[in-house]
């Protein structure tokens, strides 16, 4: 079993967090039906719009070291707090900007996004920060505890579009002030 990110409605109004109707997602459809979209794009817009939740395990890593923690897709510190792993709106609007602006980034290194290309982009984002040196260190053991016990460097290929497509879910909740429920 895996993760899945379930937009619901915001708050809570009874014991349990109500789904939000997939067609609150249905243009999402429409990206799935385009011709030149990459397949990985095409199949998570088409689960968006059917469901209206997004299969997230295997996005967690990448979201973890693009926003600086751990278990965000989880909800994670909702769970630590014997809380329900919910991300509220806010919380939506934070992680569809952090990928938004790393994939606005990524469009000078092409369409597919791998460890490497993401490796790149953070050191070069980074390197002229205040902190740089301290905050170099710290994506150089947050890249290395992502091997393997060879050092094997995780597999990552996503398509570009594809991540703006787990964007897009993750700002649609935020404008429409749903929350995210992380199901695992």
């Amino acid at each position: 079993m895996g993760l899945d990110n379930v937009a619901v409605q915001w708050p809570r109004t009874g014991r349990f967090y109500d789904p939000v109707a997939p067609a609150e997602f249905v243009d999402f459809g429409e990206l799935a039906d385009a011709a030149e979209v990459a397949a990985p794009t095409a199949a998570l817009a088409e689960y968006i719009a059917k469901t209206g939740s997004v299969r997230a395990t295997a996005y967690t890593e990448l979201v973890d070291l693009l926003l600086g923690l751990d278990g965000v897709l989880y909800a994670t510190e909702a769970a630590a707090e014997d809380e329900d792993p919910v991300i509220d709106p806010d919380g939506c609007a934070w992680i569809a900007g952090g990928l938004e602006r790393f994939v606005d980034g990524h469009r000078e290194l092409g369409e597919v996004v791998t460890f490497d290309t993401v490796a790149e982009i953070l050191r070069a984002t980074l390197a002229g920060g205040r902190l740089a040196d301290q905050q170099l260190r710290w994506l150089g053991q947050r890249l290395d505890a992502l091997r393997d016990e060879s050092g094997a460097a995780p597999q990552w290929n996503f398509p570009r579009s594809e991540l703006a497509v787990l964007a897009g879910f993750y700002r649609r909740c935020a404008d429409r002030g749903f929350a995210v429920y992380a199901d695992s």
